[in-house]
C-alpha cells in the first residue's frame, strides 16, 4: 500500500484504537508510524499492541514503524477516585503526599522535591496549561492552591511549575523497566523525553547500544540553547509542543518550530511536530480552522512527520483523525506554493561523492521525468541523504534490513521496502523496476533514477547513480 503523500503520520494507540481491527483501520487511513506511549497504560497493553502490530506488519508486506515514547521525569498527579474534576476559579484545592484517590478537595502528587523547591505565589499547570491554579500555602508534605483558570484534572496528568524543575535527564525506575521490555520487543524508535544537553543523548545511547533509534525530544528551553549539538547526536528529533509551550514563552512557540524544522533539515536529521494538532477531534469530528492551518503550517515548514496524541488514543473519532491530517498533508504538497517552497529551502550538498550522487539523483529525476528515485541501503544513511534533498517525486526505499525499514517509515517521502539484498549490477536495476511497477510508481517504460553503493550489502558510501527504463531488462 502506497502513499499519495510524502510527510508521515505519527499515530499514538490507546484505549480506543487498540484492538486490531482499529490498528488495520488506522494503518488504511494513513498512519505510518505507531506511537506507544509509555506514560500510559500498564506494560501489558503496550505488549499487546506491539504484537498487533507486527501482526499487521505481515498481513500487509509492508515495513511498520513502532516508536515507544518514554515517560521520562515528568511530573504526574496521582490517581482519583471517581474520573475527572473539575475545577472553578476561585476553588482551594490540595496537593499532598498521601497516596490515596484523588477528589473535588485534594490529589496525590508523588514528587517529594517539588514540595522543596515550590514557593508561594508559583503557577502550577495542569494537563499542559489547561488547569492554573496558584500557590497559597505550603510545607513539607502540603501545597495548597487557588484555582486562577478553570480547568480539568484527573489520573496521571501532567504537572508543570515554570522555571522551578529541570530535569537531569536522567532515567527513572519506571523508565528503566519500560525500557528493558520495549527492547526486549524489538521497537524501531525510542522517545527520550526532558533532554537538556546532548550529553543525556550520548548517554542514553549508550544504554541501548543502537537496539532502536533514538527520538529527541525537545520540551525545555536548555535544550534550545544547545540546539544544534543534541540535533547532531540525535537519529531524529520531536518539538513536543505540550510541555516546551508551557516551559517558553507561548508565542514565541511558532518561530521556534520553524527555527528547530530548519535546524534538522540543514543537518539531514527527521524532525517531528507534536502535540495538540487535531486536538478539538478529541472529541468532534471535525478540527478547527485554526488546527487544519497548524497541520497544513508544519507541512510546508518542511517536517518529516506530524504526530497525533490523545485524538487517536483517547479520542472519539480516531479513524477520522487520520483521515482528515492525510487530506490536510496531501493538498498542501500538491500546492505550486509548497513546491516553491521546497525548492527554496534546498539544503546545499556537502563536498562528497555522496552528497554530489545524491543531489544529482534529484535532478536527473527531474530532468528525465522519472517517477521515482530508488536507494538500496543497509543502515539508512542513503534514503536519509535522499530524503534530505527532497526530490520532486517519491523515494523507494529498498534495504535487505527490516529493521533500518522500519525506521525509515518515520523519514519524509520514503516508501520502505524489505527485500533480498541485489546480487549484482544487473540485479539491482532488475529488482528497482520491478518493484517500483509492483509498488505502482512506475509502468512500463517509464523511468527511475537508481541510487546505491557498490559493492552490495556493505554499508557504506553511495557511490553509484543509473538512469534505468522499467521493463528494459
Amino acid at each position: 500500500m502506497r502513499r499519495n503523500r510524502k510527510a508521515k503520520i505519527i499515530v499514538t494507540l490507546g484505549p480506543t484504537s487498540s484492538d486490531s481491527k482499529s490498528i488495520r483501520k488506522l494503518f488504511a487511513s494513513g498512519a505510518d508510524v505507531f506511537r506507544l506511549n509509555f506514560s500510559h497504560d500498564i506494560a501489558s497493553a503496550h505488549t499487546k499492541r506491539f504484537k498487533e502490530i507486527r501482526s499487521l506488519e505481515k498481513k500487509v508486506k509492508r515495513p511498520i514503524g513502532i516508536l515507544m515514547d518514554l515517560q521520562g521525569p515528568k511530573l504526574r498527579v496521582g490517581k482519583f477516585e471517581n474520573g475527572p474534576i473539575f475545577l472553578k476559579n476561585g476553588k482551594r484545592f490540595i496537593f499532598d503526599l498521601d497516596p490515596t484517590p484523588g477528589n473535588k478537595y485534594r490529589c496525590f502528587l508523588p514528587h517529594k522535591e517539588i514540595y522543596k523547591k515550590i514557593k508561594k505565589g508559583n503557577r502550577i499547570l495542569v494537563d499542559d496549561g489547561k488547569l492554573t491554579l496558584i500557590v497559597t500555602k505550603k510545607n513539607s508534605n502540603y501545597i495548597e492552591t487557588k484555582v486562577k483558570f478553570s480547568g480539568f484534572i484527573s489520573s496521571n496528568k501532567g504537572f508543570n511549575i515554570p522555571n522551578v524543575i529541570s530535569h537531569t535527564g536522567k532515567l527513572t525506575k519506571k523508565d528503566k523497566e519500560d525500557l528493558k521490555l520495549a527492547l526486549k520487543l524489538g521497537v524501531d524508535w525510542i522517545a527520550l523525553s526532558f533532554v537538556e544537553t546532548a550529553k543525556d543523548v550520548l548517554n542514553f545511547k549508550k544504554i541501548i547500544k543502537g537496539k532502536a533509534s533514538v527520538l529527541t525530544k525537545l520540551e525545555k528551553p536548555i535544550a534550545l540553547k544547545n540546539l544544534n549539538k543534541i540535533i547532531e547526536v540525535s537519529d531524529a528529533i520531536m518539538i513536543a509542543r505540550g510541555d516546551l509551550g508551557i516551559e517558553t514563552p507561548l508565542e514565541s512557540l511558532p518561530s521556534q518550530q520553524k527555527r528547530i524544522i530548519n535546524a534538522c533539515r540543514q543537518a539531514g536529521k527527521p524532525v517531528v511536530v507534536a502535540t495538540q494538532m487535531l486536538d478539538s477531534m478529541v472529541n468532534y469530528p471535525t478540527p478547527t480552522r485554526a488546527e487544519a492551518s497548524d497541520v497544513a503550517t508544519a507541512i510546508y515548514d518542511g517536517t518529516d512527520a506530524v504526530m497525533l496524541s490523545a485524538e487517536t488514543a483517547i479520542g472519539l473519532y480516531p479513524n477520522e483523525s487520520v483521515l482528515m491530517m492525510n487530506k490536510i498533508i496531501e493538498k498542501v504538497e500538491n500546492d505550486p506554493l509548497y513546491l516553491n517552497i521546497n525548492e527554496a529551502s534546498h539544503v546545499k550538498a556537502e563536498s562528497t561523492a555522496e552528497d554530489a550522487i545524491t543531489e544529482s539523483a534529484k535532478y536527473v529525476a527531474r530532468i528525465m521525468s522519472a517517477k521515482a528515485v530508488v536507494t538500496y541501503t543497509t543502515s539508512g544513511s542513503t534514503a536519509l541523504r535522499a530524503a534530505r534533498e527532497r526530490p520532486d517525486v517519491p523515494i523507494m526505499g529498498i534495504s535487505p534490513n527490516l529493521n533500518t525499514a522500519r525506521r525509515l517509515a518515520l523519514v519524509w517521502g520514503v516508501h520502505c521496502i524489505h527485500t533480498k539484498d541485489a546480487r549484482s549490477f544487473k540485479d539491482m536495476v532488475l529488482k528497482a523496476g520491478r518493484l517500483a511497477k509492483k509498488e505502482k510508481y512506475a509502468k512500463k517504460g517509464e523511468r527511475v533514477v537508481i541510487t546505491a553503493g557498490v559493492p552490495f550489502g556493505e554499508s557504506g558510501a553511495t557511490n553509484v547513480l543509473r538512469i534505468a527504463s522499467v521493463d528494459r531488462y
